[in-house]
């Protein structure tokens, strides 16, 4: 008996066995993907594979953990309190609503939350693209109070994502002015244009706007849009098959750096 234990993992769609010690320390860990073991210690290897041998098929590879990417160490040394990752979609919008619920009953749905339902369900679909090697960070702070609800960065580039609420009502979109039943227009185009050239400031890339309506009755366009992406929340899994803009290893450096906090502090 080895006495290791593996502990079988989850994450980002990515799937991880781990190999630990009685006392919970990890000396390695296999990862599907990859089809590779990696060893933290060398003189247990034997141990290890022995360990693994019921959870592994075909051929693997056996060896130290790779060198950290520079986008990797760059995540590592991320203080938690800086790490914009975890936001859930709509992060601010729950925060808002927990501190300040809207008092007694109302005739009207609080605003907030249909604002927060658009959110939560572009969010989710922007989530799901993930194993198509995509990362969609939410709800990020923009000096001044602003925000971008949803920048999403894969190998079709990247897009700062604007999710509106829409349900059941006809749109028009008639740049730079967006018109939702009957209410008075307003020119959203232009400030989600301003949130994307933000973002390609302070990520030094270029940023394209878009904007994601959320169950519209009808959509109606009358015009070229300059731009910016107009979809329904139905039409999300399109941007996943877009490519030919990033490589692999520039998504994951400019994830690494739109995740943190102080990238746009210094807008």
């Amino acid at each position: 008996m080895t006495g290791l234990r593996v502990v079988p993992t989850r994450r980002h769609g990515r799937e991880r066995l781990y190999v630990c010690l009685p006392d919970g320390a990890n000396i390695a860990w296999y990862d599907r993907e990859t089809a590779r073991v990696n060893l933290l210690s060398e003189d247990r290897r034997e141990d290890v594979l022995a360990a693994l041998h019921p959870f592994v098929t075909g051929p693997v590879t056996v060896g130290p953990p790779p060198v950290p990417s520079p986008a990797e160490l760059a995540r590592l040394s991320l203080h938690p309190d800086d790490d914009l990752a975890p936001n859930r979609p709509g992060e601010a919008l729950l925060v808002a609503v927990d501190r300040d619920p809207a008092p007694g009953p109302r005739l009207r749905p609080d605003p907030r939350r249909r604002a927060l339902e658009a959110e939560q369900t572009v969010g989710e679909a922007l989530d799901a693209l993930d194993g198509a090697g995509w990362h969609a960070l939410h709800s990020l702070p923009l000096p001044g109070g602003d925000r971008i609800h949803h920048l999403l960065i894969g190998p079709g580039g990247l897009f700062a994502v604007h999710a509106l609420y829409a349900r059941r009502q006809r749109v028009v979109v008639a740049d730079p002015l967006v018109a939702l039943g009957r209410r008075e227009p307003q020119p959203l185009l232009r400030r989600l244009r301003a949130d994307a050239s933000r973002a390609a400031y302070a990520l030094t890339a270029e940023v394209r706007p878009a904007l994601v309506l959320v169950g519209p009755a009808r959509l109606s366009v009358p015009g070229p849009v300059r731009e910016v992406r107009v979809l329904t929340d139905a039409d999300l899994g399109g941007l996943g098959r877009l490519g030919g803009v990033l490589k692999p290893a520039d998504v994951e450096a400019l994830h690494a750096m739109a995740r943190d906090r102080r990238t746009w502090q210094r807008l």
